[in-house]
């Protein structure tokens, strides 16, 4: 994408199989896109997602679902995951989570460190794999209100499967989005059936746990223990709770967060600590607002986020070079005017985040990593009409992910503490 936006300019259609869009990069464009999503706002279909929920007779979540039955869900949804009394709920179980993970490593680095010091080398520790479990559980925690003991020295063969699922089901996505996936269902190919395979162990996982979640949560309100101690019995249980979703569209929805919330964290946190370690004067600006903060916020993990903004915007370049989904796609509801080209409406249209987070049209210095950017101060510097679209890795509007505000503070927690040790 970026070869051919140097290529053609800032706009340019394309067809790949049986997809074709119109790709843009400027956030003046990508303004005038979102403008016109309408009221249910819609975003490409992943086929291969939705013909394993059909063929299975699974229920969809919000993320496969378009229109009144999309919004209708997602307001519900919104309440649990989104709202601000929503994080301040699961802020504290995410903390947990990170302050556990960093000790984790803490205790690790120093048991190795003393055998590379005996051995006279250097110590190499691959934090890949533990920043997958990592993930893993603080989902699980947030979503069923428990944990799932991927710390211990020997974490269920259960979860493991669940993460070799996901990054099977993220592997084969991309190939099978220019195919038609009935056709490969048919001729019983390689490529559907490991698809459809990873998707099979992620439900099985999801259901397991949703089925323990449901019977622990029914026996604490049987016994009153619930309303007597006030405890977060998580997303889950909120919304078994409220009672506006049925069970099978919580299940659907638990399972799509749970899915979906592994490996859009663990890849930008390799990548954060990537970028902190290479750029040694950033890592201490920031460790320094962050120390700051968290002594003068008493432990509390909210009042230490609010107090330093280098650490939400380091979160920010980390996504702006390396977004984990590298489009934004809404279909217009009325016809549109690109860089004097005519979109009419139903066209897709795609914001495309990797080279839009890469261009100097867009960004000065854009190779350069440098979360000071984000400030509010050099933000009203260059105040314009579109800049609040350079950020994008979450989308915008009613239809942004849904599990942004678990995503956002579970990679802020862990980066706090890490700097803090």
């Amino acid at each position: 994408m970026e070869r051919t936006f140097n290529a053609l300019g800032p706009i340019y259609r394309e067809k790949v199989g049986t997809l074709s869009s119109v790709n843009i990069l400027l956030p003046a464009d990508i303004s005038e896109m979102f403008k016109s999503e309408g009221l249910h706002p819609r975003r490409m279909t992943l086929e291969p997602w939705a013909t394993h929920r059909e063929i299975r007779n699974h229920r969809k979540g919000v993320f496969l679902k378009n229109g009144e039955e999309w919004r209708s869900d997602r307001l519900q949804l919104n309440k649990e995951v989104m709202m601000s009394a929503a994080v301040r709920r699961f802020l504290p179980l995410l903390d947990d989570v990170a302050k556990d993970f960093c000790r984790l490593l803490e205790d690790r680095v120093e048991r190795e460190g003393r055998g590379a010091e005996e051995a006279k080398r250097s110590l190499t520790i691959d934090p890949s794999p533990d920043l997958f479990r990592f993930a893993l559980e603080a989902s699980c925690h947030v979503l069923y209100g428990e944990r799932i003991g991927l710390f211990s020295s020997s974490p269920s063969l259960e979860s493991q499967k669940f993460i070799w699922a996901v990054e099977r089901m993220l592997t084969t996505t991309p190939p099978l989005l220019y195919l038609p996936p009935r056709l490969l269902l048919r001729v019983g190919a390689p490529l559907w059936t490991e698809h459809a395979t990873a998707w099979d162990h992620i439900f099985s996982h999801a259901e397991a746990r949703i089925q323990r979640a449901y019977q622990r949560l029914s026996s604490s309100q049987g016994s009153g223990t619930v309303a007597a101690g006030g405890l977060y019995g998580g997303v889950l249980g909120q919304l078994i709770e409220k009672g506006k979703l049925s069970l099978d569209l919580i299940k659907a929805n638990i399972t799509e967060l749970m899915a979906g919330g592994v490996d859009t964290t663990a890849v930008p946190l390799q990548f954060g600590l990537f970028e902190l370690g290479r750029n040694p004067e950033v890592q201490d600006r920031v460790r320094q607002q962050v120390k700051r903060s968290w002594a003068q916020a008493g432990g509390d993990p909210q009042k230490a986020l609010q107090g330093a903004p280098l650490l939400k915007g380091t979160i920010k370049e980390i996504l702006r070079l390396y977004p984990v989904g590298i489009t934004v796609q809404r279909y217009p509801v009325h016809d549109i005017v690109l860089q004097n080209y005519h979109i009419p409406a139903g066209t897709m249209v795609q914001a495309c985040l990797y080279p839009m987070g890469r261009s100097s049209q867009v960004f000065e210095e854009p190779l350069n990593f440098d979360p000071g950017r984000w400030s509010v101060s050099r933000e009203e510097g260059q105040r314009g009409e579109v800049m609040g679209f350079r950020s994008l890795a979450f989308g915008f509007g009613a239809r942004q992910c849904v599990g942004r505000r678990i995503a956002e503070n579970e990679m802020q927690l862990l980066l706090m503490h890490f700097l803090c040790l």
